[in-house]
């Protein structure tokens, strides 16, 4: 399978052999590269736990897990050395040289690279690659 949309990531269920373990809430980015490390997941019993990108197995329907030892406890460990997703969704995409425009999705490669990033350019959606460019998230309130 080829490259994957974050968001349409984000809609699927989190599974055990077809059994539904939860879902993820976020997708959490490598601090330094363009590289998923893996999801945030609202659990069946309202925890919250992260499943490394390595032991995922993103299919059409499911992001299928192998155990659900996978779904690690510490979320606060792995949120603090990495970038939300869903905290710099609608954030200003630059480059060195100006804005490129409002993050909206990211691609992400099977092995988990960002090859993409979607950007909306006063209602256009355009497809940047992420080498170079950074995200700053300008608050509304």
């Amino acid at each position: 399978m080829g490259s994957r949309s974050a968001i349409e990531l984000l809609l699927l269920p989190v599974c055990l052999q077809d059994i539904r373990l939860g879902r993820p809430v976020d997708v959490l980015l490598d601090s330094e590269e363009w590289r998923v490390l893996g999801f945030v997941v609202l659990c069946g019993d309202e925890s919250r736990r992260f499943l490394p990108y390595a032991t995922a197995d993103p299919r059409e329907d499911q992001i299928a897990v192998s155990s659900a030892l996978l779904l690690l406890d510490d979320v606060d460990f792995y949120r603090s050395r990495s970038r939300s997703l869903r905290a710099r969704l609608g954030g200003t995409v630059e480059s060195v040289r100006h804005e490129l425009g409002v993050l909206r999705d990211l691609l992400i490669a099977p092995d988990g690279t960002v090859v993409t990033l979607m950007v909306d350019q006063d209602g256009a959606l355009r497809e940047v690659e992420p080498v170079g460019l950074r995200i700053e998230y300008v608050s509304t309130a």
